[in-house]
């Protein structure tokens, strides 16, 4: 049972965060809101929807990862292009894709945040971190020899992303920071399981791209964006 904090900033920094999805979710309404949140100060960690990665128990349907899939797979490398849906896309790949019997917890932790911007007032690892599974739940899954392979469907701009951009082209700019949505399916397998289990998955990321720089991501949004 949770226990409330006798830190008397803890009433703060609930507000902060109540603060933060009401920010974020301006983010979804226009450009000016995406640059709110990647620049605000006192930046706590963000509550994403993208739920954490799932147990075995978690999972339903029969849909099983077979043939490579079942081999262990290295760790997420990010791709070199300056398309945003093309990195949204195989970031959301690598977020929803682990494999306890190829690397440890902190590796894969490691190797996700190599995937963020190398801007620190943008960049929001804590977001990213989320999409990891506790060192805990790590030595389980483990245990169980736990990997999930991810397949994307698609990816776009969000609608209100999009029109914001129309009603202010030059706004996006100051940071090249763009609204991206992936949705796909996350395949799950462990011992005693080959048939594992799937569900599906969507999210929202801010990805940056640079004219003169390779996409990078920025974190990954509290609400998923249609």
């Amino acid at each position: 049972m949770a226990q409330h904090s006798s830190d008397p900033g803890g009433a703060s920094r609930v507000r902060r965060r109540a603060l933060l999805g009401t920010v974020v979710l301006a983010v979804l309404v226009a450009l000016a809101g995406l640059v709110a949140y990647l620049t605000r100060e006192g930046r706590s960690p963000s509550d994403t929807s993208a739920s954490p990665l799932s147990s075995p128990t978690a999972s339903s349907s029969s849909a099983a990862p077979s043939g490579p899939h079942s081999r262990p797979r290295a760790l997420p490398v990010p791709p070199e292009t300056h398309d945003p849906i093309k990195y949204g896309k195989a970031a959301a790949a690598a977020l929803w894709s682990y494999d306890t019997r190829a690397y440890s917890q902190p590796e894969l932790r490691k190797a996700l945040r190599g995937w963020l911007t190398t801007e620190s007032k943008y960049a929001d690892p804590a977001s990213v971190d989320k999409a990891v599974p506790s060192p805990v739940l790590w030595k389980e899954m483990a245990a169980n020899g736990q990997f999930a392979t991810a397949e994307i469907n698609e990816g776009h701009f969000p609608q209100a992303f999009t029109q914001a951009l129309q009603d202010d082209p030059g706004a996006i700019t100051q940071a090249y920071v763009y609204a991206v949505t992936v949705s796909g399916k996350q395949s799950i397998a462990w011992k005693g399981s080959p048939a594992g289990g799937a569900e599906s998955r969507s999210i929202t990321l801010a990805v940056q791209c640079r004219p003169d720089h390779p996409c990078a991501l920025v974190g990954v949004m509290p609400s998923v964006a249609p």
